[in-house]
């Protein structure tokens, strides 16, 4: 599964949202001059490397003679290693209208970063070039319909690219998983706003900068979000009022993840009965990494009847985190090992009574199960004090002015 869809089907709740651009000050990196600029009298062709195919093969297949392309690829000494150029690169080749040889070559290794190789007689050189982006600030805001990712692709769309769109919603998810479900804890009716940078390249690629404050408003309250970077450099979001977002707990053991049941009734899958199914199932790709939602102590690691491959750790607190049908453990996972949170600790699988790949989670508390929904609901974290809470303050008055700012482009 690709990220784009692992992101996608995680985001529970969509908004019917509009976009506006703000115009601040833009960070704007020098244009390089570009290298073989086609004009009249060129030509140019297009290719992607296939998988197990050596760049020689395509720039044979792309006209150059063997000399030339092992002349050409001898250019790149120092700057790439062919042998590691990753398959669906995508390879340009330029020549002259006069002559089916060509002369120029553009390796575009990442959205960032092109090589430019340029024929000269019989020598070639190359040239590694930075692509510029520049840098504007954009609001999206949102009233809750249906899903989350939805909801900011409609308010996006035109300023932002299909791949922006998933990125922003996942990113807006990240800075709320201490505190929000966004697959299950946003109802109809509930909105979102967020102030985020987006950086465009020449070619009119774009792509999320830093999200610098959120609104999320649930039930007739809005939990602020606002970016601050302490002295060591290090950037955390807290609310309006200096709080951290953070918690002791996650809200959910995968980072990419799609609910298949909640807590509650349902008919067990293989058993065909209804029972009570104290957790919740997360539906995944088997291989997919299981994160502990919080520090502790594992405390059984092992094969538990229908649990299949089953995981259990003691918190600080006393709850016990329960994961079951898993493929497997992690290095090292065993009893007594002590685990951090956000930790790889376990694998999705389909051990024990499943019918297909997911993990099943459980939250004990005092040796009884109980709904993860509303035994990880966590109070705000750590507040901030002295200079950087004076700091704090007026870096949110500002933040919360952009959210507050009403839609359509500003004067």
């Amino acid at each position: 599964m690709t990220r784009f869809t692992r992101r996608a089907v995680l985001l529970g709740v969509t908004v019917a949202g509009a976009a506006l651009v703000l115009r601040l000050p833009q960070r704007t990196l020098p244009v390089p001059t570009p290298a073989g600029r086609l004009g009249l009298d060129r030509w140019h062709a297009s290719d992607t490397l296939g998988r197990g195919e050596s760049l020689a093969a395509l720039l044979g297949r792309r006209g150059l003679a063997a000399a030339d392309a092992a002349a050409a690829i001898q250019s790149l000494e120092g700057l790439i290693d062919d042998r590691r150029i990753p398959a669906g690169m995508q390879v340009e080749v330029h020549g002259d209208s006069t002559s089916p040889r060509p002369t120029d070559v553009t390796l575009l290794l990442s959205e960032d970063r092109i090589l430019r190789l340029r024929r000269q007689g019989e020598q070639w050189t190359a040239i590694e070039e930075t692509i510029p982006w520049e840098t504007d600030t954009l609001v999206v805001r949102g009233v809750v319909t249906s899903t989350l990712y939805d909801a900011l692709e409609a308010g996006s769309a035109p300023f932002l690219s299909k791949g922006a769109r998933a990125e922003l919603a996942w990113e807006l998810a990240d800075i709320y998983e201490y505190r929000v479900d966004m697959s299950r804890d946003l109802q109809e009716g509930d909105s979102v706003r967020v102030v985020f940078e987006r950086a465009t390249n020449p070619s009119r690629v774009n792509r999320i900068g830093r999200i610098l404050a959120a609104g999320l408003e649930r039930g007739g309250q809005e939990l602020q979000a606002i970016r601050f970077v302490h002295a060591d450099g290090k950037a955390e979001f807290f609310d309006a009022s200096g709080k951290s977002l953070r918690a002791a707990f996650l809200r959910a053991p995968l980072s990419f993840r799609r609910i298949s049941s909640v807590f509650g009734r349902r008919k067990h899958p293989v058993l065909g009965i209804w029972r009570a199914h104290r957790g919740t199932d997360y539906a995944a790709s088997s291989g997919t990494p299981v994160r502990t939602i919080g520090d502790g102590v594992v405390i059984f690691a092992g094969h538990k009847g229908g649990y299949g491959n089953v995981l259990e750790i003691r918190h600080r607190n006393g709850f016990v985190t329960r994961y079951g049908h898993l493929r497997g453990f992690a290095k090292g996972i065993r009893r007594g090992r002590s685990v951090t949170q956000g930790e790889t600790v376990a694998y999705v699988g389909s051990t024990g009574l499943a019918t297909g790949p997911h993990l099943h989670f459980e939250v004990l508390v005092n040796g009884v199960q109980r709904d993860p929904r509303s035994a990880l609901r966590q109070s705000a974290g750590v507040a901030l004090t002295g200079r950087e809470r004076t700091q704090f303050d007026e870096i949110g008055r500002v933040a919360l002015a952009k959210l507050g700012m009403p839609s359509g482009p500003l004067r």
